[in-house]
């Protein structure tokens, strides 16, 4: 199976959706998406295929969260802060041939191994 994860190796669930590819016996694509940032039709095409809106992909705890005051902003300008400061994307995602998850919680990617 061919698998793509967006990671972010400081990030703990990041690793843990690592390992549990491994463990399922995928060797995945590892995109380091904060050296290789998205672009915008990138990032919308995740969101979509996740089934989850900007607004779910946002990492609300970074602390650029709130010096942005994103929770004001409408989806259109969340993506576009998202594209430019990819720290602010929720980690991680990752592609399988069954689909796309944000793997928020790790179990999640059960669906698509």
């Amino acid at each position: 199976m061919d698998a793509t994860i967006y990671h972010n190796p400081k990030c703990s669930t990041s690793r843990k959706a690592l390992e549990k590819l491994r463990d399922a016996g995928i060797e995945p694509t590892v995109v380091k998406y904060l050296d290789q940032p998205y672009t915008r039709e990138q990032l919308t095409t995740l969101i979509n295929d996740a089934g989850v809106t900007v607004h779910d992909a946002v990492r609300k705890r970074e602390s650029l969260y709130k010096e942005l005051d994103i929770a004001s902003l409408p989806e259109d300008q969340v993506l576009t802060q998202m594209v430019q400061h990819p720290i602010l994307v929720e980690r991680p995602f990752v592609v399988t041939d069954k689909g796309t998850r944000l793997a928020r919680p790790v179990d999640t990617l059960d669906e698509i191994l």
